[in-house]
C-alpha cells in the first residue's frame, strides 16, 4: 500500500470512497453473522443478507448479471454478482474456514472487468465475521497495484 500522499480511495473531503454505504453494508453482514453464526452454506447467508438489506432499506440487487469487458469491448460471458449494493458496490459472499488471496483476487478481477471501484468480501464461515474492503485503483486497472482497506 505504501505511504502515498495521494490516496485514490479518498474523495476531496478526505472521506473514504463510499464510506457510509460500506458502513451500512458491513453492519448488515455483522447482524447476519450475529444471528446465524457460522456453519451454514453460502446460500443461507445470501438469503439472510437479502432479508437484512431489505429490512435496513439498503438498495441492492441479487444474482445480478454484470457485463465484463476486455479492452473496452463487451464479452459474451458475464459475471453474476452475489449482491450489488447502492448500484455501485460489489458484494461477494463466502462461507469458508478463512479468506485467501484467491478470494481477494476474485473480487479485484470482478471490479476490473466491470469498472466498479469498490468491492466487499464477506466470510461467514469462521467464528467471527471476516470482511475486506477492496478498492480498484488506476494502477491495478493497468495491472500494477492493488489497494485494500
Amino acid at each position: 500500500m505504501g505511504n502515498s500522499t495521494s490516496n485514490p480511495d479518498r474523495q476531496g473531503s478526505g472521506d473514504l470512497l463510499y464510506r457510509d454505504e460500506v458502513y451500512q453494508t458491513v453492519g448488515a453482514a455483522m447482524e447476519v453473522h450475529s444471528v446465524l453464526g457460522c456453519g451454514f452454506l453460502e446460500a443461507v447467508y445470501h438469503e439472510a443478507m437479502e432479508k437484512e438489506l431489505a429490512q435496513r432499506n439498503i438498495p441492492f440487487t441479487s444474482q445480478t448479471n454484470l457485463t465484463l469487458t476486455y479492452k473496452g469491448l463487451p464479452l459474451s460471458k458475464s459475471y453474476i454478482a452475489d449482491l450489488v449494493v447502492f448500484s455501485k458496490i460489489i458484494v461477494e459472499l463466502k462461507a469458508v474456514d478463512r479468506l485467501t488471496s484467491v478470494d481477494e483476487a476474485q473480487v479485484l478481477n470482478y471490479l476490473k472487468a466491470t469498472g466498479m471501484q469498490v468491492g466487499l468480501l464477506f466470510n461467514f464461515g469462521s467464528g467471527s465475521l471476516q470482511w475486506k474492503r477492496l478498492i480498484l485503483t488506476s494502477d491495478y486497472r493497468s495491472g500494477r497495484n492493488l489497494h485494500k482497506i
